[in-house]
C-alpha cells in the first residue's frame, strides 16, 4: 500500500471545512426553550371590573349607482340619475324627483324614451327645438348634462348642485328659456308621484 501524504492533508482540510460549517450553524429552539421564552414575555391585559363597554361611532357610508347598472335597470329613473352623474350633480332623491316630474312634464311618463330625447333637448339631437333624435338613452344624457351647463341653463345648475328643495329647481326650470311656456310658471306641472317605467333594451342601444 502506497501512503499519499498529500491526499491526507487534503482530505483533513476537508473535513475540518465541513465541521466548521455544520458547528456555525446554530441548532433551532427546542420547544422547551421556546416554551420558556414564551412564558418570559408574555403579555397580560387588565381591564378594570368597574369598566363598561362604550358603543364605536362608524360613519355612514352610501353607493353610487354606475353607468352600467342604471342602463342594465333601464328606468325613467335610472335615466334621471345618469343625467345628474353625467354632469355632475348631486344623485339625491330632491334631485331624481324634479328630474322624473322634469321627464313627465316633456314625453309623458310612459313613453318617456320618446325619440330617445326624454327632455326634448336641443343640442346635439338635429333638432333645435328640441324635437330631435339622439341614437341612444345613453347619448341623450350625455348631451342633456352638457346643456345644462352652459351659462344659459346656469340656474338650473345651480339648484341642482345645492339640490336645497324640489321647488327651488323646478322654479328654476319654468324662469329658463328651456320651454317657451315656461310650463306656465308652475301652473302646468304635475306633483304626484311619478311611475317608474323602464324602457325597451333597444332605447338604451
Amino acid at each position: 500500500m502506497t501512503f499519499h501524504p498529500t491526499r491526507v492533508v487534503i482530505g483533513a482540510a476537508i473535513t475540518a471545512f465541513s465541521l466548521a460549517a455544520v458547528l456555525a450553524v446554530a441548532p433551532p429552539k427546542q420547544p422547551d426553550q421556546l416554551q420558556a421564552y414564551m412564558s418570559m414575555h408574555a403579555q397580560k391585559l387588565s381591564v378594570s371590573v368597574t369598566a363598561e363597554p362604550t358603543a364605536v361611532a362608524r360613519d355612514d357610508y352610501t353607493a353610487t349607482a354606475g353607468i352600467e347598472s342604471l342602463v342594465q335597470s333601464g328606468t325613467n329613473y335610472d335615466w334621471a340619475k345618469l343625467v345628474l352623474l353625467d354632469g355632475g350633480f348631486p344623485i339625491t332623491e330632491g334631485n331624481v324627483t324634479v328630474m322624473t316630474r322634469w321627464m313627465r312634464q316633456e314625453n309623458g311618463a310612459q313613453d318617456w324614451w320618446n325619440r330617445n330625447n326624454p327632455l326634448n333637448n336641443g343640442l346635439g339631437s338635429g333638432g333645435g327645438g328640441g324635437t330631435g333624435t339622439y341614437p341612444n338613452l345613453q347619448v341623450a344624457a350625455q348631451y342633456l348634462a352638457m346643456n345644462l351647463r352652459r351659462p344659459m341653463f346656469s340656474s338650473i345648475a345651480a339648484q341642482l348642485e345645492a339640490s336645497t328643495s324640489t321647488t327651488a329647481t323646478e322654479s328654476a326650470i319654468w324662469a329658463s328659456g328651456w320651454a317657451t311656456s315656461h310650463y306656465a310658471n308652475g301652473a302646468h306641472w304635475h306633483y304626484t308621484p311619478v311611475d317608474v317605467v323602464k324602457a325597451p333594451a333597444s332605447a338604451w342601444g
